[in-house]
């Protein structure tokens, strides 16, 4: 097993040229013995005196985007925790199981490629994770090392990980958002395997399998804590029951990581999908609090939206919630006793009603053609009530479309008609509302609503993870469940070095903003003429560099890596 040390640089002597070397020492468990790894990063010397009327460019080579990431993997020692947790695994004289996950999670966050591409990519950028060649990051080390790591095991190094990262970036955990989505994927179907199967995909497409990711985020700075992959046709419920064990060993490791004398009162969120009185339970067992938006169909639901369409009972909140009305009330919710808080949102209200406008053009177009149906005598009744039931059966149509059936089975009769009274009555009651539930009694409502409004922190990282986002999962080239897996653990891996380099650097940007802004920071290749005899010398040419880019320099030691981007900073502090 190897176990990471951190990369030291010096400047070293080789016939009269003075070269910058990168070194790391690796404690090798199997040899009982430490294995030293260098690289030549390039000559120390300034560069020559060239004419520049002679130079071309050659190239770039990427430092800012690639040494941010490589900085917060140094920072939580990620290397070392992934190892810990795989044991002796990867390819003889070759990259660790630690070093293939964060390359590929650094690949998916600059440069989203296949693995065949992983080598050539790092050997394109300057700033170095490891001091082994491109060339022994192959897709086939990965494969091979895939092949071998278990769910257990990249569990327990994501549970050291977020551990490291709530005490080195002081990150806030007590509340914590929990979703899922799903990839597509392009596996045969003939192919087998247990994660990749066909289900509910969120892409509405039918004709692929489809693999689920589950996972858990930080209230503050988007940063996934912990995540399970499954398969697509897996339910939300099963996956949250599958975590559990995971979620206890998370609970102890953050108090842990923030130096917590008493455990912590957590609260887990999640949304209607994830509703069962024994997962209640488990998660209390587990040592979390509960706080879930109840899905419209269940009884109280229904009590605490009678409540809130009383008079008066909705009430405006203060400070940034302000502009939201909510009621709340204290009930049995089945044998559990709960708080539940009625949310009006005026964002949710008009995309619902966006929705019953799309849903309702529909569904007349449908009810017209009964009607047509009905008198031409070309359907029966039962076949009538059937289909009408059918056309109303999305968007709340039922609730103020009246349809009306009549006459035998052979001759029906039909008259349909779109109640305005009782469409405003569900928008007043119903629509634009949900009904949060809760064992957090001693929270005021504010503190109830702006803990929900977390779930947004899984949606954003769910959409930075989509095709085209800041770390995509796919397009993904596996087919077997083991590469599967740690393709997944290293797309998560890439979302967390993401979210905490956003973090460190403290801007209001957006993570794709950021991420562009740090790939700006390159190195231009120019080949040059001294006119002196020998090979024409190659030079790295520092950019220009905005006041934000300036301070991700100092806030990533990057100079480190390319000294001479101290050349474009200001002498005086920005």
């Amino acid at each position: 097993m190897l176990h990471e040390r951190t990369m030291h640089m010096f400047i070293r002597e080789v016939n009269g040229h003075r070269y910058r070397i990168a070194a790391q020492s690796v404690w090798d468990a199997a040899r009982g013995r430490s294995v030293a790894r260098q690289v030549v990063l390039g000559p120390a010397a300034p560069p020559p005196v060239a004419d520049l009327g002679a130079t071309r460019t050659v190239g770039t080579r990427g430092v800012g985007d690639v040494g941010a990431l490589i900085w917060v993997a140094e920072q939580l020692d990620l290397i070392a925790h992934i190892d810990r947790a795989c044991g002796d695994l990867g390819a003889k004289n070759g990259p660790s199981v630690g070093e293939l996950a964060v390359a590929v999670a650094i690949q998916r966050a600059c440069s989203p490629g296949p693995k065949r591409d992983l080598g050539d990519f790092l050997d394109a950028s300057v700033p170095r994770m490891s001091c082994l060649p491109g060339s022994a990051f192959s897709g086939q080390a990965f494969h091979r090392v895939a092949r071998q790591v278990t769910a257990h095991t990249l569990e327990q190094a994501q549970v050291a990980i977020s551990k490291a990262a709530v005490a080195r970036f002081k990150l806030s955990t007590d509340v914590l958002a929990f979703d899922t989505t799903n990839f597509d994927t392009h596996i045969a179907t003939v192919t087998p395997g247990e994660l990749a199967r066909r289900g509910h995909a969120k892409s509405k497409r039918s004709d692929l399998r489809i693999v689920g990711l589950g996972l858990l985020v930080s209230e503050t700075g988007h940063v996934p804590l912990l995540y399970r992959t499954y398969s697509g046709n897996g339910s939300d419920q099963g996956v949250l029951e599958a975590c559990l064990d995971g979620l206890k060993q998370l609970h102890e490791a953050l108090d842990d990581g923030e130096g917590r004398a008493q455990p912590a009162q957590r609260t887990l969120v999640r949304d209607g999908g994830f509703w069962s009185p024994q997962l209640e339970l488990d998660l209390d067992t587990a040592g979390y609090y509960s706080l879930i938006s109840l899905p419209l169909g269940h009884k109280a639901t229904e009590e605490a939206l009678q409540m809130a369409a009383r008079r008066g009972a909705m009430k405006q909140l203060s400070g940034k919630l302000r502009r939201v009305r909510a009621a709340r009330m204290r009930t049995a919710v089945g044998k559990l006793d709960r708080t539940l808080v009625v949310v009006e949102s005026e964002e949710l209200l008009e995309g619902q009603k966006r929705g019953i406008a799309v849903a309702l053009r529909k569904a007349k177009d449908e009810l017209r053609k009964l009607e047509r149906l009905v008198e031409a005598g070309r359907i029966s009744r039962s076949s009538l009530e059937q289909r009408a039931k059918k056309a109303l059966a999305r968007e709340h149509l039922s609730s103020f479309v009246v349809t009306t059936i009549a006459g035998n089975d052979k001759e029906p009769t039909f008259h349909w008609r779109a109640d305005d009274t009782l469409r405003r009555r569900l928008e007043k009651t119903r629509l634009g509302r949900r009904v949060l539930c809760t064992d957090r009694h001693n929270w005021s409502t504010g503190r109830i609503v702006h803990a929900f409004r977390g779930q947004w922190n899984v949606e954003e990282l769910f959409r930075r993870a989509k095709k085209g986002g800041v770390v995509p999962w796919g397009p993904s080239h596996q087919w077997a469940d083991g590469s599967l897996r740690l393709h997944t653990f290293a797309t998560v891996l890439g979302l967390m070095l993401v979210s905490l380099a956003k973090t460190a650097l403290g801007a209001g940007a957006s993570a794709r903003e950021t991420m562009k802004s740090l790939a700006e920071i390159r190195a231009t290749l120019v080949r040059t003429t001294t006119g002196g005899a020998g090979r024409r010398p190659t030079v790295m040419l520092a950019p220009e560099l905005t006041t934000e880019q300036r301070r991700a320099v100092r806030i990533f030691d990057l100079e480190r890596w390319f000294p001479t981007l101290l050349s474009c900073m200001p002498a005086r502090p920005v």
